[in-house]
């Protein structure tokens, strides 16, 4: 009795991923930290604090930094409930992500026209042309989500009506990866 073969694209499908996640999230990364005693800081333009629904409206030029964790953006909308900050939209042409995490020798680099951190899920979202580099390790998509606590990635690749979503990822070999981050 043979057992059933898994389809090459699946299996390749399955392979990509496991690489990927293995070489883009070799660090374990947070995101914003919210359980640190570092602060979160936010600079922008234009501020406008909406305390009764708990929400904060940055424009022109902004910057959420905490520690190793930058996010730039034309526009950012950080939500807090009761448990406090539990949201971070960011919308840009485009956003940027980049984090660096001790002991992790290459920056971590993401961009997507929006870019979305659900801190009660663990979560980020980079939707619409989101890319996500480290040490010249590529992974681009339509849609790319990240669950910073289990570290999976999923990727989405655009499916626009045209039939032809694609995910592309670029691996670089084991030697040119250490060779670039020393």
């Amino acid at each position: 009795m043979s057992l059933p073969q898994t389809p090459p694209l699946k299996r390749l499908s399955r392979v990509c991923t496991a690489v990927l996640a293995s070489v883009l999230l070799a660090a374990p990364a947070v995101a914003f930290d919210l359980d640190s005693d570092a602060p979160i800081t936010v600079n922008a333009a234009h501020a406008r604090l909406d305390d009764s629904q708990g929400v904060a409206t940055y424009t022109g030029d902004v910057v959420v930094a905490q520690q190793g964790t930058r996010l730039s953006a034309d526009k950012v909308v950080l939500y807090r409930d009761d448990q406090g900050l539990s949201r971070i939209e960011a919308t840009g042409t485009p956003a940027r992500y980049s984090q660096t995490t001790a002991g992790q020798t290459a920056a971590t680099e993401a961009s997507a026209e929006r870019i979305i951190y659900n801190a009660t899920e663990s979560q980020l979202t980079f939707e619409r042309n989101a890319m996500i580099e480290q040490s010249g390790n590529l992974f681009r998509g339509s849609r790319i989500l990240y669950d910073t606590r289990n570290r999976v990635v999923t990727a989405e690749g655009d499916n626009g009506g045209n039939g032809e979503g694609r995910v592309e990822m670029v691996i670089q070999p084991r030697g040119r990866a250490q060779s670039d981050s020393n």
